[in-house]
């Protein structure tokens, strides 16, 4: 190595961080000098249940698509612009086909035309999608652990980082289940602490006083019904993405992370409640003919929004879980055959008590919904809640999403506000730009050196 490196901390294993190790390995850093924090387990000893933490994060475990524009997913191209963007989510695609067991299964699917019927009731969005599939991504966190492992990355497992300290570059983070700390020092960091970090982002930021950008609230249900009623629409565009906005109320609706043909719904437990995601398998022994995605509000103007969203999520459980509506079915089954925990209810009152004026929107779309889909009729269930916390955006340099105040700490994936695995990654790429920029110049001094020697 021609460069004295500096040792490197990430705080998470979730998309940005590994995303990150991978860039820096790649290029002939030292792995060594790079650990990786994480409150979960490795690929290996992760449960399918343990949606949230562990290797390659939420977004690395549940779900299996890849989101290919600029739009959806995160602002990254305001950092960088609308050509390195793509560039940079090419590095992250690339990165899960080159360890995925069977790369000639990935494929992109890219709609280009808005149907007749949905444009009386919704716009549709429409944009490229890479399909990976749920079921190999446990295989791709085996073989791209691996490779880290091999590269010698230092990765601490069930550990919970619970300090930073900025002034003298220390993370302090103490074992799941032990008593005592400890204090890793950094030269730089990379903080990806991920949907069950974004409270203690929010603390960092409050305990900094860190500029910040506020945020929206997105909350929401996640909707299921049979395939069928919907094929038409799955026939144009796999991943749909139907909306609609109420610029003066502040509010917008849209379906998120649509799955098909396997899909099944999944727990999400994050600060102790229950919400809810989904997931497509591509195995075709899993097949179920079920179809669910989000339906999520993005409400602005609300005072905390981080925490109006705890609030009403914790005000949605009932017997130490998410609620469950149907006007005629009951909670489905995992893909390991468990049934989905979910308490039902036989009515919705009470949710709209929680959620107040909100719940008319969502209840709109799904009447509007059945205008659409007319086989659709009573055949559905929503889990209730689907959301996506966010925390204020910190305010970081353009070039390597560093801290204003301490360019050594760096803002990556759901801690700045990314919302989806191409995003969250190619932030995490973005991260460590600098970082390798003085053993590139190093390198091409050295050949320089060579050339006039020669």
């Amino acid at each position: 190595m021609l460069n004295m490196a500096k040792k490197i901390v990430i705080v998470g294993a979730g998309v940005a961080g590994v995303n990150a190790a991978t860039k820096l390995v790649d290029n002939g850093y030292p792995g060594k000098d790079i650990t990786i924090i994480d409150m979960g387990n490795d690929p290996y000893n992760r449960k399918p249940e343990e949606v949230m933490t562990g290797f390659l994060g939420a977004g690395g475990w549940s779900d299996g698509k890849l989101t290919y524009h600029t739009a959806i997913g995160g602002q990254l191209s305001k950092y960088v612009g609308e050509k390195k963007a793509m560039q940079l989510m090419d590095e992250v695609i690339n990165n899960f086909k080159r360890f995925h067991p069977k790369p000639e299964e990935v494929q992109c699917s890219n709609p280009e035309e808005e149907p007749e019927f949905i444009k009386p009731y919704f716009g549709l969005r429409l944009f490229p999608v890479w399909h990976v599939g749920t079921d190999y991504l446990h295989e791709i966190g085996k073989n791209w652990y691996d490779y880290l492992v091999s590269k010698g990355i230092n990765f601490i497992w069930n550990e919970k980082v619970f300090k930073v300290d900025f002034e003298s570059n220390l993370v302090y983070c103490t074992h799941k289940g032990k008593q005592g700390e400890n204090a890793i020092s950094y030269d730089q960091l990379i903080f990806g602490v991920g949907k069950s970090g974004i409270d203690f982002a929010q603390e960092i930021q409050e305990e900094y006083q860190l500029e910040t950008e506020p945020k929206s609230v997105q909350i929401g249900v996640r909707f299921e019904a049979p395939q069928k009623h919907f094929q038409k629409l799955i026939d144009i565009s796999y991943d749909f993405k139907l909306y609609r906005k109420f610029e003066d109320k502040g509010v917008s609706l849209r379906s998120f992370c649509t799955n098909n043909n396997a899909a099944y719904v999944a727990v999400e437990e994050t600060y102790g409640d229950h919400s809810y995601n989904g997931h497509a398998k591509k195995d075709k022994k899993y097949l179920n003919n079920m179809t669910n995605f989000g339906i999520l509000m993005e409400i602005n103007g609300i005072k905390n929004p981080f925490e109006w969203s705890r609030n009403v999520v914790n005000k949605l459980q009932f017997g130490g879980t998410g609620l469950y509506y149907s006007p005629s079915r009951t909670p489905s089954k995992t893909s390991e055959g468990n049934k989905v925990s979910a308490f039902q209810i036989d009515n919705l009152n009470g949710v709209k008590h929680v959620m107040g004026q909100y719940w008319n929107y969502i209840e709109d779309f799904i009447e509007d919904m059945k205008k659409v889909f007319p086989t659709l009729k009573d055949d559905w269930g929503v889990y209730i809640p689907e959301v996506k916390y966010l925390s204020p955006e910190p305010l970081v340099y353009d070039s390597d999403l560093a801290l204003i105040d301490y360019p050594n700490v760096h803002f990556v994936g759901d801690a700045l506000s990314a919302r989806g695995i191409t995003v969250s990654g190619a932030q995490g790429i973005l991260s460590v730009s600098k970082i390798l920029k003085p053993i590139e110049d190093e390198w091409d001094n050295h050949i320089g050196d060579v050339i006039q020697w020669r």
